[in-house]
């Protein structure tokens, strides 16, 4: 069984979302997001390393999925974000959990099946996927779809890493 901590960072808001990995299913644990208001940029840092660790401590993750930092049109937002980034690997870091970090479209491929989607789209595929009985918020099903694309790549690696076991040990024969 595996409980993955999904990731949606922000400077202003953090989405987090737990599921539960356990023969092939995730079930939902719990999402929210971290409002980090408009107070000095140090500090809404320091409420986003000080939230998750928290967090980790309560529901103790196996694993952190994370999104990857996209190019933004504003620098300035780009390094924020990559801080709050930041903030939250080192939390997770320094639980001993290991970090894997996705790409917003692969995120969105994986649980929508594009890399185009919309965030009302991510929202619904995460609601329909986990049976939840309401829409989450966006950065909320933002970070829960982080943890599933986490729970369904991990899936495929596993069973690729077990048919390359396999071949090797002449167990598989290549066609």
């Amino acid at each position: 069984m595996a409980v993955i901590l999904g990731i949606d960072p922000g400077s202003r808001i953090t989405g987090f979302g737990i599921v539960k990995l356990q023969a092939g299913c995730c079930e939902y644990v719990t999402s929210g997001c971290i409002r980090l208001g408009d107070g000095p940029f140090p500090e809404r840092l320091q409420k986003i390393f000080q939230y998750l660790s928290e967090l980790i401590a309560q529901y103790q993750p196996t694993v952190v999925s994370i999104e990857q930092v996209f190019l933004a049109r504003n620098p300035d937002s780009a390094l924020k974000l990559g801080q709050a980034r930041g903030a939250a690997i080192v939390a997770a870091v320094n639980a001993g959990l290991a970090v894997n970090e996705y790409s917003a479209r692969q995120v969105k491929q994986s649980v929508v099946g594009t890399g185009a989607a919309d965030k009302k789209q991510v929202q619904h595929m995460v609601t329909q996927l986990l049976g939840l009985g309401g829409t989450p918020q966006a950065d909320a099903a933002d970070a829960l779809a982080i943890a599933l694309c986490h729970a369904h790549l991990s899936g495929v690696q596993q069973q690729l890493g077990n048919a390359a076991l396999a071949m090797r040990s002449g167990r598989l024969r290549r066609r």
